[in-house]
């Protein structure tokens, strides 16, 4: 399902600061070497991290914060021009204001998620904003179990990714479990997510980490138990 963005006056202003903003900063030559490290998944302007920060700082001095409807026309509106740094401006506005979106936001998450998708952007999404909403609204865990199973990649990584900043707050036993019912699966973003929420639990509990590998190890995929060990 594609969404659209809806009329937005915080977006208009937004977005047309964005594009002055960000087009006088284009590097041609970082924009090539942006985009085949990337494997062609978008176009770049070619703007460093630090610079499209600063210059992020200066489009938004001094709008007014936004409500849950001025994040989804931005992000949307974000999402639909070719060049990668306006996905990532989206991504930062909506980490920075994911206290301020309800429950009802996640199928806009879903749509980025599974739009222009690659790890640069889904994995930022799957652990502050997926996981900012299951942590503010628990009935959504119900929709991560969905997740878990959709024939879409990304949105089977975020599922798996959605409780990587959780520690102490983790639901282990669903963490296994999503680990367990992805473990056959054949691509490598997946498998390496299988490891990596390990991994990051394994910070707080690894104990726990080497006892499920060692009992899932015929299970897992040597990526993931690699990827789950590292620091073990």
């Amino acid at each position: 399902m594609t969404l659209a963005p809806p009329p937005c006056a915080l977006a208009d202003t937004v977005l047309d600061r964005l594009t002055v903003g960000y087009a006088t900063a284009a590097d041609p030559a970082r924009a090539e070497r942006s985009a085949a490290y990337l494997k062609g998944v978008a176009p770049f302007l070619g703007i460093p991290a630090p610079q499209r920060r600063a210059l992020s700082r200066q489009v938004l001095d001094p709008l007014p914060p936004p409500d849950e409807t001025d994040c989804a026309a931005i992000a949307l509106r974000c999402w639909v021009l070719p060049e990668r740094e306006y996905q990532y401006f989206a991504v930062d506005y909506l980490r920075r204001h994911v206290r301020r979106l309800s429950s009802g936001f996640l199928p806009v998450v879903r749509h980025l998620v599974s739009t222009v998708s690659w790890w640069d952007t889904v994995d930022a999404l799957a652990a502050h904003l997926a996981g900012g909403l299951v942590a503010a609204d628990r009935a959504l865990v119900t929709e991560m179990d969905a997740w878990i199973e959709d024939e879409n990649l990304w949105i089977a990584r975020t599922a798996l990714l959605h409780q990587l900043t959780y520690k102490q707050a983790t639901d282990s036993e669903r963490l296994f479990d999503y680990c367990l019912r992805q473990s056959g699966h054949r691509d490598f973003f997946v498998r390496k997510a299988i490891g990596w929420s390990l991994r990051e639990y394994a910070k707080t509990d690894p104990a726990a980490v080497r006892d499920f590998v060692a009992g899932a190890h015929d299970r897992l995929s040597p990526l993931s138990v690699r990827e789950a060990l590292k620091n073990l």
